[in-house]
């Protein structure tokens, strides 16, 4: 699976010292992510098992102890994964991440 893009996770994590905990977390995500072959929400939910579905093929994965959200837009036939957000729960609290 293709990541839109990692630049994306990097600029999070180096935005301000409080988010340097997210950076071994999401850099993991993104290694799994990138050897993954996904063709269906399920086989998401196999390798991450707190990640949670949404409509629009979006998915909300939680990042460091689930003090962060994640959320992306995958496009199975194309094996492309689009971060469309990055940020603490608050701030996941306050986006509609179905259409982000």
């Amino acid at each position: 699976m293709r990541v839109i893009s990692k630049r994306t996770l990097r600029e999070f994590w180096e935005a301000s010292p409080q988010y340097l905990d997210a950076q071994s977390s999401l850099e993991v995500w993104h290694g799994e992510t990138l050897k993954a072959n996904w063709k269906t929400p399920q086989e998401i939910k196999e390798l991450f098992h707190s990640a949670s579905i949404l409509k629009n093929n979006r998915v909300v994965f939680n990042i460091a102890g689930n003090k962060y959200r994640l959320v992306v837009s995958i496009d199975y036939r194309r094996q492309a994964c689009f971060i469309r957000f990055i940020g603490t729960h608050k701030q996941y609290n306050d986006i509609d991440a179905e259409v982000i």
